[in-house]
């Protein structure tokens, strides 16, 4: 009976975990030219969801020319940008504070 009540919690930390080293290995990602997949793979705080609506924002309005661009994304907070200040490009450029 013991052993039955710790198995979900095992399980919900072997899930933070790998979410975690998910997370910890994003490489940078250039918001111009990934794909909905990659952004969501690659953008800290990002899904697929809220990376499908950074390439409808994209498609829609043309291509980003600042990364603080991003926040016009419905979904896209400051707390996103500074997460992952050392990850996104634009035209293969580093954000630039």
């Amino acid at each position: 009976m013991y052993q039955s009540k710790l198995n979900p919690l095992y399980g919900a930390l072997i899930a933070a975990f790998l979410s975690f080293g998910h997370a910890a290995s994003a490489e940078p990602v250039d918001i111009n030219q990934a794909d909905a997949q990659s952004l969501a793979e690659n953008i800290l705080g990002v899904g697929p969801v809220l990376a499908g609506a950074i390439v409808t924002y994209r498609d829609e309005n043309g291509a980003f020319h600042t990364v603080d661009e991003l926040l016009q994304v419905p979904g896209i907070g400051p707390k996103v940008l500074e997460k992952n200040e050392e990850t996104l490009l634009v035209d293969g450029k580093a954000h630039q504070n």
